[in-house]
């Protein structure tokens, strides 16, 4: 997302909820650690995005202006994973220990294997380009979920999108051409699925508003149902269901859509997460300029 956009939804945000976006609340949510504190990691970067975790429980995020992915290990080292990224945006593992990411300079998904090795999963549909992948999920078959919302960098020559809305797609395991599984949403954007590979929770960040859904044998999406009247950059899950969405800090809603707290993060604007750590017990926190880490009670799902 570019610095505009997101200026743009803060405003959006702040009038569609009449709170203020700078407001800091005092009360965390149960699931945070007793006595933890958030603990700003650095504060280098241009736009950060897109957390994944891998086996060990480090950590990869992007810095897609400055077409970086970075590494913070389960040590707490901080270092430069690889440059040159395609402007990688949400990123995830998939079970063979692969990088898949949102690469968007050309809208394409990539796998980055061992020794940065970068293998294109896809480059098009039907002959178009793709809005531009912004974050994706990995069911446990393989298969993967991608947002495709239409953000106009920069760094395009094309002023407009060459398929018609912005869609969710699904493109299923060892597959070239990918599904569409959701086109009724205005601009999707943050993506994830449970572990048992049951639901599906896609954000409309334009419509502010989260919808959770049935996942298919086939990968297909059925029962819509509108989860939270919140929209979001980034998500993740615990193991206990909770679900954290992204933008004026980190909101948790339980499994019923109850709402447990807000984490205020110091940022104009939080723009992902996810649980990392040797015991997954450490939420990572990417905010505009920086990245934070929170220790929880709870833990991340694979």
């Amino acid at each position: 997302m570019s610095r505009i956009h997101v200026i743009v939804l803060i405003n959006f945000i702040a009038a569609a909820t009449g709170v203020s976006v700078s407001a800091q609340q005092t009360n965390l949510p149960a699931v945070v650690a007793p006595g933890a504190e958030l603990k700003k990691v650095s504060g280098t970067f241009a736009f950060s995005e897109g957390p994944a975790v891998n086996k060990r429980g480090d950590i990869y995020f992007t810095d897609q202006p400055n077409d970086k992915i970075w590494k913070y290990d389960r040590a707490g080292h901080l270092s430069l994973f690889m440059d040159k990224t395609g402007r990688s945006n949400g990123l995830y593992f998939d079970r063979q220990g692969n990088l898949i990411a949102c690469a968007d300079e050309k809208n394409e998904l990539w796998s980055i294997g061992p020794g940065k090795k970068v293998t294109v999963l896809l480059s098009e549909y039907e002959g178009k380009h793709l809005n531009g992948p912004n974050d994706l999920w990995i069911d446990p078959k393989g298969g993967i979920y991608f947002t495709d919302p239409y953000y106009q960098r920069d760094y395009w020559e094309r002023k407009q999108p060459e398929i018609p809305g912005q869609k969710v797609y699904y493109l299923p395991k060892g597959a070239s051409r990918p599904v569409i599984v959701e086109d009724s949403v205005v601009k999707p954007n943050g993506i994830v699925g449970t572990p048992d590979g049951k639901y599906l929770y896609v954000a409309d960040i334009q419509a502010n508003k989260t919808y959770r859904y049935a996942i298919g044998a086939d990968g297909r999406l059925t029962d819509r149902q509108e989860f939270v009247p919140q929209g979001s950059d980034g998500m993740t899950l615990d193991n206990e269901g909770n679900l954290y969405i992204t933008g004026r800090g980190v909101t948790v809603y339980d499994q019923t859509g109850k709402k447990l707290g807000n984490i205020p993060v110091s940022a104009n604007w939080t723009g992902n997460v996810c649980f990392g750590g040797k015991k997954r017990n450490m939420l990572f926190i990417t905010a505009s300029e920086a990245v934070y880490t929170l220790q929880m009670r709870v833990k991340g799902v694979e």
